[in-house]
């Protein structure tokens, strides 16, 4: 009888314990649907997995075979953006910034920024740290105007993230140092090959001064396109010359830990990154390749990667619009699922170890912008008119994973597929995250599948879910 009780109390126990077991394995899900009936909100009912078997399609993590590990998700914020955030009243900018870098609550922890070293065509006006023709000794190098605005903000942000990595791109050297003495297009002359890599030391020397750090720099932003105002053409051969012969030497001669990044341009020219790559003097000095999507394919990201694999990808610009206008706008609904899968999931799945999208900020006219070639459609992730912040795509986008996939998340291995494109992560926090759109007008049934658990879900068209579990 005895054995008969002590039997039954075990068999009670492992059965609690499975019981127990299975809610541990709840599935949290944030969500954005396409009609924006949902906008980053997380679901009260959250998923379960279980054993159940299902004939869905099947999205199936694999932990095991790992792959880049992450620095983080993020915006430009332009001296345009900073200029409207620091105009805004103390407790509504303190309320927007929170909610863009804090982590906590529905706020979705940004942890990547980038700034144009001097202006870029976002600002009110065209600018370098030092307009003094000649000056080769930049004895009147100054930061400028972004003491102002860039400089204030990054502070406050940085009382939020003491962390946020920091990314520097200049649009354009000072115009005297250049073939057409024009803030726009033109050579970087070279004989000023050696006072412009100077000048980038100066920056990097006295943002630091300013209490903030600078993680990487590109050499140039978008060296094939001189019609922007500020611009500079800049060949490969150009640039490798200038890392290899000037800036690299003087980085490690000034002990610069700043990471040098090349090329900043569209995915449709690996050619240009893989020159420099391929020469060993200018590749020393190299952490990576970065780049835009304006041209070219996602996956030619992979080709760099695959010359290169022990050099970086990072993800630097693109911007995204607010409305599906496919449907001449009728439905006004968010294109979020394109987005995503471009981007937060594309870059990452073509070894992008962030992604950053243009720009942070704008008000309701898209300005500030330059004259000459600034961009004059450039929608901000928040619009900001006086104190009052309206979220956009750009937002929602970057959201999806910045929020759960932190600095040091390593991306693993997922089914992959045409019509529910996804990303998987591992993060520092042993959790995984799995981010999945909708790319197709109809809703979509499928099976998240994790060694032997499983759970069924499905999502609207064209909408976007984040799915974290331990």
């Amino acid at each position: 009888m005895h054995k008969l009780i002590s039997a039954f109390l075990l068999l009670l126990v492992v059965i609690t314990g499975l019981s127990a077991g299975a809610q541990t394995t709840n599935i949290s899900v944030w969500l954005t649907n396409a009609d924006r009936s949902a906008l980053f909100q997380k679901q009260d009912d959250g998923l379960h997995f279980g054993n159940e078997n299902s004939n869905y399609p099947v999205i199936q993590i694999d932990e095991s075979r790992k792959f880049q590990s992450m620095d983080g998700f993020g915006f430009a914020l332009t001296g345009g953006s900073a200029d409207h955030i620091i105009h805004m009243p103390a407790p509504a900018r303190s309320v927007l910034l929170h909610r863009i870098f804090d982590t906590t609550g529905n706020a979705i922890g940004v942890t990547y920024l980038r700034v144009s070293i001097g202006a870029s065509d976002l600002n009110t006006r065209v600018f370098s740290y030092d307009d003094v023709p000649g000056d080769k000794q930049l004895a009147h190098f100054d930061l400028g105007e972004d003491k102002a605005n860039v400089i204030p903000v990054l502070k406050e942000i940085l009382s939020i993230n003491p962390n946020i990595k920091i990314l520097g791109s200049p649009w354009s050297p000072p115009a005297w140092m250049k073939s057409n003495h024009d803030t726009r297009g033109g050579r970087l002359l070279p004989e000023n090959y050696p006072v412009y890599a100077r000048y980038l030391v100066k920056y990097i020397q006295e943002m630091k001064k300013s209490g903030i750090g600078i993680e990487t720099i590109t050499v140039q932003n978008e060296p094939l396109h001189p019609g922007n105002n500020p611009s500079l053409l800049l060949t490969a051969p150009e640039e490798a010359d200038f890392i290899k012969n000037h800036l690299g030497p003087l980085f490690r001669q000034n002990r610069i830990s700043t990471k040098i990044l090349i090329y900043d341009h569209n995915a449709d020219r690996p050619d240009y990154p893989i020159s420099i790559l391929n020469d060993k003097q200018a590749a020393q000095y190299v952490d990576g390749s970065a780049f835009h999507l304006y041209g070219g394919t996602i996956n030619a990201l992979s080709d760099v990667h695959d010359a290169h694999p022990g050099k970086n990808i990072y993800f630097t610009e693109q911007m995204v619009v607010q409305y599906d206008r496919r449907n001449n706008d009728e439905t006004r609904d968010l294109n979020i699922a394109g987005a995503v899968s471009r981007l937060i999931i594309g870059a990452p799945r073509n070894w992008c170890k962030n992604v950053l999208l243009w720009n942070l900020a704008s008000d309701p006219q898209f300005k500030p912008y330059t004259d000459r070639g600034g961009c004059s459609s450039c929608q901000g992730a928040v619009t900001i008119d006086k104190d009052s912040v309206e979220l956009n795509l750009a937002y929602y986008t970057v959201a999806h994973a910045s929020k759960f996939v932190r600095p040091g998340s390593v991306r693993v291995a997922s089914t992959e597929s045409d019509s529910l494109s996804n990303v998987a992560y591992l993060t520092p926090a042993g959790e995984k995250v799995l981010i999945v759109s909708n790319l197709s007008r109809q809703q979509q049934n499928f099976t998240i599948v994790d060694h032997q658990k499983s759970a069924s879900v499905f999502l609207k068209p064209r909408s976007v879910a984040t799915y974290i579990w331990k």
